[in-house]
């Protein structure tokens, strides 16, 4: 833009600024043979002396004026979002009162709600340091019983390598022979299994009043101890060494996800080796959400005096008591 426009330009702006309103005026300026037109009109051209912008060309639209004191919008009361009802129905509240599974628990769009999340890592947690966990030598101490090994090393072995859990170390069995009772009619054997927490917690009571009921029934019971990782089937190496009538293995079970501090006890007539799964039989779910743990123990009690009676123990003993 050349000098003689920019001095029309500001000579025309000049003039609105000192309320000049003649009705129309139009600036005609050659500019690289091209006429560059500057048009006044009415509407831009008030008389109350306001300075306003001016219109440059013929076809410049025109604008409504922007109200700066206006909303830019509506505050309305915001409804909570919800992606379920807060109240489930009937049958998922009835099912709740008959199972600890999580069930009705909820989500969050296509996730678990932070709370449900949160619940199911610390169940997960627990788990983990069940099976990973140790039995106290405190709590052993109390039950005044011995500790006898397995094969087993360590616990990633007795994880990865159920063989060795199931057969005892050189040691403890010339420990056995030596100290523990021969041919008892019950042989109480306790170990931790896959849930160290499982005999935190409920050993204590059980094998007092499994130990009282079998008294009460008149029944003996051998040398009672301790075996460190060991699994269900070591009872039939145990039952070849000190030939009992009844073995009665109270142990830790697998952790799961509502409980991990379930305990089982198995049960077998004179197990050897070569005992089959279906000789033996088992007590599951003792602990304090499942079976009280002196209730198990004072029930444990009846089914030795079962097994004793009929000389037979898991299928064997449904067939003669049917």
């Amino acid at each position: 833009m050349n000098e003689e426009l920019v001095a029309k330009i500001t000579q025309l702006v000049m003039e609105k600024m000192n309320g000049n309103t003649e009705p129309q005026q139009v600036a005609e300026v050659q500019q690289n043979n091209s006429t560059l037109k500057i048009l006044e009109t009415p509407e831009t051209s008030p008389t109350d002396g306001s300075n306003t912008l001016i219109k440059l060309y013929n076809n410049a639209p025109s604008r409504e004026p922007i109200n700066y004191d206006a909303p830019a919008y509506t505050n309305t009361q915001a409804k909570p979002f919800q992606f379920e009802v807060d109240s489930p129905s009937e049958s998922v509240q009835a099912a709740r009162k008959n199972t600890p599974a999580r069930i009705g628990v909820g989500r969050a769009g296509t996730r678990p709600k932070t709370k449900t999340w949160l619940k199911f890592r610390l169940d997960h947690a627990a788990a983990v340091d069940a099976v990973y966990g140790e039995v106290s030598e405190e709590l052993l101490q109390k039950l005044n019983v011995a500790t006898v090994t397995t094969r087993v090393t360590d616990k990633e072995e007795y994880i990865t390598r159920p063989d060795l859990g199931r057969r005892l170390s050189d040691e403890s069995k010339e420990f056995i022979q030596a100290n523990c009772k021969s041919n008892p009619q019950v042989q109480i054997i306790i170990s931790n299994g896959l849930s160290a927490s499982a005999i935190e917690e409920n050993i204590m009571d059980v094998y007092l009043s499994l130990q009282q009921s079998l008294s009460n029934l008149n029944i003996e019971i051998g040398t009672t101890f301790y075996i460190d990782k060991g699994r269900v089937a070591l009872m039939d190496e145990i039952g070849e060494i000190l030939q009992p009538e009844v073995i009665v293995y109270l142990i830790g079970e697998r952790p799961g996800l509502v409980s991990a501090e379930s305990m089982s006890a198995y049960l077998c007539y004179k197990p050897r080796i070569g005992t089959v799964e279906a000789e033996r039989m088992v007590i599951s779910n003792i602990h304090k959400g499942g079976i009280p743990p002196l209730e198990a123990g004072a029930y444990l009690g009846t089914v030795v005096q079962r097994i004793l009676q009929h000389k037979a123990s898991g299928v064997a003993l449904v067939e003669k008591e049917s």
